[in-house]
Formats: structure tokens, sequence, C-alpha cells
């Protein structure tokens, strides 16, 4: 039996061990979905990351290892732009200040906020 290229429907993208591969090797979308999952991840231990009863230093143990690697699996074989590098270290530095929590200024009693 022979097939002949015009049997073959092209593929724009698929999910690959847990990636997204385009045909024109986009990592964009793939960034999208890694934040997406992040986020996900995220609120799903964020009464843990909020609470007063942990250490930061614990807290920030725990986002290494559960939050991290959800987000930069695979990043080894990523060849980023500066916009997808600015979007992964956003993410990064949303989730540190959510740690961190604003604190109140003890002169002032405002309340001072977290910058990068």
């Amino acid at each position: 039996m022979r097939m002949d290229n015009s049997t073959f429907e092209r593929v724009e993208e698929f999910k690959y061990l847990g990636t997204t591969l385009t045909n024109q090797n986009f990592i964009a979308e793939e960034i999208k979905s890694r934040l997406r999952s992040g986020n996900a991840c995220y609120h799903s231990v964020q009464n843990l990351l909020s609470s007063r009863l942990l250490s930061k230093n614990l807290k920030i143990k725990r986002y290494r290892t559960v939050i991290l690697p959800v987000v930069l699996n695979g990043r080894e074989t990523w060849s980023l732009t500066l916009q997808e590098e600015r979007r992964l270290r956003v993410f990064e530095n949303k989730v540190l200040r959510r740690i961190f929590r604003p604190r109140r200024d003890e002169v002032t009693g405002d309340w001072r906020r977290l910058h990068n």
C-alpha cells in the first residue's frame, strides 16, 4: 500500500510528555500553560503559604519544592525571549510577595509596600 504526502494532516501544535510543541517552536504558549498550572498549584497550597504558624523559611521551601517544579519543568530546552523571562519573574515575585505579606511601618503606622 502506497501513501502520498496528501494523506497526512499537518498538526499545528500538540502536547508531548506534558509540553506543548508547536510547528514554529514558539514557547510563549507553553509559558502561558505553565503559569496557569503554577497558579493552580499556588491556590491549592495557598492556605499553607498564608498561615502565620509556618516560618518564612518553611514557606519558601514549600514554594521551591511544590510550585516551581510545576512551572519550570523542562526549562532546559526553552529558548526564552526577554518578555517570556519577565513573565516568569513576575509570577515568582507575585508568589513571594504573597508569602512575605505587607508589613506595617513601626514609626508611621503605614503599610509598607514590598518591591521587587
